[in-house]
């Protein structure tokens, strides 16, 4: 699997699946759960709340994932995570790097060969996403060397801004990815 890190907005990435960094009610919010909620339509606050009214009554738990339909977005799919809130004393980092490793389990599960993620619980969630991209790029390559038949062919980190996307590719160059 080819990790990389771009700059840009994940909502126009051409992609199979984007990760989309959620709160666990999955009914939208601010930061990227707002600007994909927003640019996905409508279609995808109902797939939410049926998910919602039937599988996760309780909300998605911090560190899993899981597929909805990506209504008016390029993808097909948006993978839903919660990340960990260091405000709220989520602070293992094996938390966050499950956000990582769930998002591309439920992407292979769904045959996608190309996923953009975000930086998750960077930003309102208070981690620092020079730690975020670390755990990330960690996750994703020990993702693909314990996969190397999954069908997820680019694992596409799209920070928000030019100090996240540096992050993104120190943590890339520091991996021997970048």
């Amino acid at each position: 699997m080819r990790i990389e890190a771009v700059p840009g907005d994940i909502t126009t990435q051409d992609v199979d699946a984007i990760v989309n960094a959620a709160n666990s009610s999955l009914l939208g919010g601010g930061g990227v759960d707002g600007a994909i909620h927003r640019a996905a339509g409508p279609s995808l606050l109902a797939e939410c709340r049926e998910l919602r009214r039937t599988r996760l009554p309780d909300g998605l738990p911090v560190g899993d994932a899981v597929a909805t339909g990506a209504g008016d977005l390029p993808a097909r799919w948006v993978i839903h995570t919660v990340g960990p809130n260091r405000y709220a004393g989520q602070t293992d980092p094996a938390l966050l790097a499950s956000c990582f490793t769930r998002s591309l389990d439920v992407a292979a599960g769904l045959g996608a060969r190309t996923v953009a993620l975000p930086a998750v619980s960077a930003g309102v969630y208070g981690w620092d996403v020079r730690e975020v991209a670390r755990v990330a790029v960690a996750a994703a390559r020990a993702w693909a060397d314990a996969h190397p038949d999954a069908p997820v062919e680019l694992a596409r980190f799209v920070p928000f801004g030019d100090a996240a996307h540096e992050a993104f590719r120190a943590a890339l160059a520091d991996a021997g990815e970048g």
